[in-house]
């Protein structure tokens, strides 16, 4: 997956992703001081869109995208050092190959939503967008037994309309990332910071530039924490269960 500058569609998004960059506390937190935009029609709250969690613990969070999961090294490295990673996944990359994720879960990682196709969803209609998320979520739940609640919008490109659908598919949370790993072994930022912070959400393109990425982790006296532990859904959406900052 290439990474490129993150550029949300639409002005009445930007309340949306300044508010979702940095709202929780990490495990134990409380839920955000202000209320993301109302949905529309069902009067349902959207979900917020992530790149960051506050908190006051040094911990960042690794997420991989499909192929990426695939990689027999991130099986082996998960194993070895038991990294609470999060893996999004495709139905149309990882379904094949849904027995390596299987194994990827039992030594930790967590599974969420990448949608059914890997369609950019920007642009497509509430119906097309709606098939591809809850698509997913079916899929996943049929094959794991989890009812994922984070979705990463393919090529982190969404707009109003996917966090309608994803609101209406039972998403708490859209997760994009502050840092990317890119092949060469570049720390790309989307913004902020040309370092790694914590609570960064961390995109990794490449399972064999992980246990370089650890001991840069590590030299910035960081950890690696579980996103989900973070990032917990709940009936209001998402919550955290930590320390305020």
């Amino acid at each position: 997956m290439r990474h490129g500058r993150l550029r949300p569609a639409g002005a009445a998004l930007a309340a949306v992703l300044l508010a979702g960059c940095a709202p929780f506390a990490g495990p134990g937190a409380a839920p955000p001081a202000g209320k993301p935009a109302r949905a529309g029609g069902q009067g349902q709250e959207v979900p917020p869109v992530l790149d960051h969690v506050r908190t006051a613990d040094r911990v960042v969070f690794l997420t991989y995208d499909d192929e990426a999961g695939r990689d027999p090294r991130l099986t082996a490295l998960l194993r070895e050092r038991r990294l609470p990673v999060t893996l999004f996944l495709t139905d149309a990359v990882a379904g094949p190959a849904y027995g390596d994720f299987a194994r990827l879960r039992s030594v930790g990682a967590g599974l969420q939503n990448h949608t059914l196709d890997h369609r950019s969803l920007r642009g497509l209609p509430y119906a097309g967008q709606r098939a591809e998320i809850c698509g997913q979520q079916t899929k996943l739940g049929s094959r794991f037994g989890v009812r994922p609640h984070l979705l990463r919008p393919p090529h982190g490109r969404y707009d109003d309309t996917t966090l309608r659908a994803a609101a209406d598919c039972g998403i708490s949370a859209v997760v994009l990332w502050r840092a990317a790993l890119e092949d060469d072994g570049t720390l790309a930022y989307a913004r902020g910071e040309h370092r790694l912070s914590p609570g960064d959400i961390v995109s990794v393109t490449s399972p064999s530039g992980t246990r370089d990425l650890l001991r840069r982790i590590e030299e910035r006296g960081l950890r690696v924490a579980r996103l989900e532990d973070y990032l917990r859904s709940g009936p209001s959406g998402v919550r955290g269960r930590g320390r305020r900052p």
